[in-house]
């Protein structure tokens, strides 16, 4: 099967192109100086009336006329929807996910959205609560004929947009993190977003075979109705190519069972051999090790970005 066709085929099953892009009508409300570098809360339309919440960190010394590449982190999932964007902000969460700070350290803007769903993203309602909510959005977005991950990639587009927007960030510098849930999302965005340089994800390749085998439930932006008939996880991922990618994962992680990993990256492998790009596709697979962030993938998470953005 082609890339090509399977391309055409992955964004039907995802629900078919995304809307013409509105006004982002982006809202900075606060403003908070922190050691080395500032926090702003902040809002941006993905579609008319749908602010998303995010904060962006912005290194002291970075302006207009001393731009900076920038990265977007998509969240993990856990099951802890009262968090979202505030954990890679280095606001609430466990400090091994304050990548955000890291990162802004490291002299990157960064940008963490709330995922639909998660901390200001929950049923304004108030009906729904965590898991409920998130997947009667799943189903909502299946009874229209798309998928969660179709919500998911046009939010992460329109997060690109922002970036792009500020005078603060390099343009031609952009990159995006996601650990769990986010390194399904950057996958997810990958292919769709050619603005996107540099990609690492950490811990997160579930393939529709090892679902199945493990009776696995797993993340909602995971399933991607009728996409089974054509190709695997992997297959999106190959879409990359040949853009740098990096993925990091755990020998013991059941989200991602260690057999699938050898055939999986060899899909990707592949696409990034076809394109003569054989050097910007990178595994670190850390034995007995399990759904976390160790001290070494982040070192592999920090040397990617600084190869190919800093």
């Amino acid at each position: 099967m082609s890339h090509v066709f399977f391309r055409e085929k992955l964004l039907e099953c995802l629900g078919g192109p995304w809307p013409e892009k509105s006004d982002l009508r982006p809202v900075v409300k606060e403003t908070a100086q922190q050691k080395g570098y500032r926090i702003e809360t902040l809002t941006y339309e993905a579609e008319p009336g749908d602010a998303i919440p995010a904060l962006m960190l912005v290194p002291d010394g970075v302006d207009a006329q001393h731009p900076a590449p920038a990265i977007a982190i998509w969240h993990q999932h856990g099951g802890q929807y009262h968090l979202g964007k505030s954990e890679p902000a280095g606001l609430a969460g466990d400090p091994m996910h304050h990548t955000g700070v890291k990162l802004v350290l490291e002299g990157y803007v960064v940008l963490c959205p709330d995922a639909l769903a998660f901390e200001e993203r929950q049923d304004p309602t108030g009906k729904l609560m965590n898991m409920s909510y998130e997947r009667f959005e799943f189903l909502r977005y299946v009874m229209q004929g798309k998928s969660m991950a179709w919500k998911n990639i046009l939010d992460m587009q329109r997060a690109i947009d922002y970036l792009v927007s500020r005078p603060e960030v390099n343009a031609d510098k952009i990159g995006c993190y996601g650990h769990s849930m986010g390194s399904t999302h950057t996958w997810l965005i990958g292919p769709w977003e050619e603005r996107i340089k540099c990609l690492v994800g950490n811990c997160c390749l579930p393939t529709y075979k090892g679902i199945h085998r493990e009776h696995m439930l797993h993340c909602f932006p995971n399933f991607i109705p009728g996409l089974e008939q054509y190709g695997d996880t992997p297959d999106i991922v190959a879409l990359i190519a040949p853009r740098p990618l990096h993925l990091n994962f755990g020998e013991t992680d059941s989200g991602t069972p260690i057999e699938d990993i050898p055939w999986a990256t060899e899909v990707i492998r592949k696409a990034y051999d076809g394109q003569h790009a054989e050097d910007k596709f990178s595994v670190y697979i850390q034995p007995e090790t399990d759904h976390v962030l160790s001290p070494e993938m982040w070192t592999h998470t920090r040397d990617w970005f600084k190869k190919y953005l800093g």
